[in-house]
């Protein structure tokens, strides 16, 4: 079993739902990323998005895009970002990582060796925002074969067949876009939300995490009352932008003192206390 299965197998029983933080590799530089990575599970996290810098992020709103620049200012490379994660293997063999990022550096990389290198590295799924189901057949079976989860996003907007489509070819969690737009979005309407991931459940029985506008403790929790998973990104990144140029252990505890508020509040609310 995965990682990611494992985690979400585990949650279900404990009757608690996923944490899972976002932040970009290598910002504000590479030797800050693992500290804030340890951080993040002291925190309360159950699995770890790892944004891969790209220098065209068209997902993403200004927070992203400046983390994403942050981090290829400071020298931050696909291989570069394999690296972070063997060392965060070093001290944590447990906590699934997911690498989020787009397309053309991967297909610069090789997709096989990319594939192969990022298994060994200890990834255990990728969401590349770029790749659609029809792009995806040559893609998905590099991999399968490396047992990756193929995390794919749905939005507001995906129709059911195309959403049917797309999570037969998903496996790890499918990632619910709360809002139509860009990362770091703020108008989140959660009964849409839960309609949304209420008919989702109809064409999917993978676990269902949902981001994009989640930026406190109440939003989270309320989310999670509906959702697998709360995905939690630009107000962790917008924390590190404010904190650059601080120690990464100052700046590991800036992000942690967001996320555990998060964390208690979200399981405060499923055990109904």
């Amino acid at each position: 079993m995965s990682r990611i299965n494992a985690c979400f197998d585990n949650l279900a029983a404990s009757g608690k739902k996923a944490l899972i933080p976002y932040i970009t590799a290598g910002d504000p530089t590479p030797e800050h990323t693992v500290t804030i990575m340890n951080g993040l599970v002291a925190a309360g996290a159950d699995v770890i998005e790892v944004g891969m810098p790209f220098s065209d992020p068209m997902a993403d709103g200004p927070v992203i895009q400046l983390a994403c620049e942050r981090s290829l200012a400071a020298g931050t490379s696909v291989r570069k970002v394999l690296d972070i994660i063997r060392q965060f293997r070093e001290q944590n063999t447990d906590t699934p990582v997911v690498l989020m990022g787009y397309l053309n550096p991967i297909e610069f990389f090789g997709y096989q060796e990319f594939a192969h290198s990022a298994k060994e590295a200890g990834v255990d799924g990728i969401l590349l925002v770029d790749l659609t189901p029809e792009e995806a057949t040559d893609v998905v079976e590099c991999f399968r074969e490396n047992d990756i989860d193929l995390i794919y996003l749905l939005s507001p907007t995906t129709t059911p067949a195309r959403a049917k489509k797309i999570c037969a070819l998903a496996s790890g969690y499918v990632y619910y876009v709360s809002v139509k737009g860009v990362t770091g979005s703020t108008a989140l309407d959660v009964d849409s939300v839960k309609q949304h991931v209420d008919s989702l459940r109809e064409v999917t029985r993978l676990p269902i995490g949902v981001g994009f506008g989640i930026r406190d403790a109440k939003t989270a929790a309320a989310v999670s009352q509906c959702a697998d998973g709360v995905i939690v990104g630009s107000v962790l990144v917008d924390a590190i932008a404010e904190n650059q140029n601080q120690t990464k252990e100052y700046i590991a505890d800036a992000l942690q003192s967001i996320l555990a508020p998060m964390r208690a509040q979200m399981d405060a609310e499923q055990s109904g206390s």
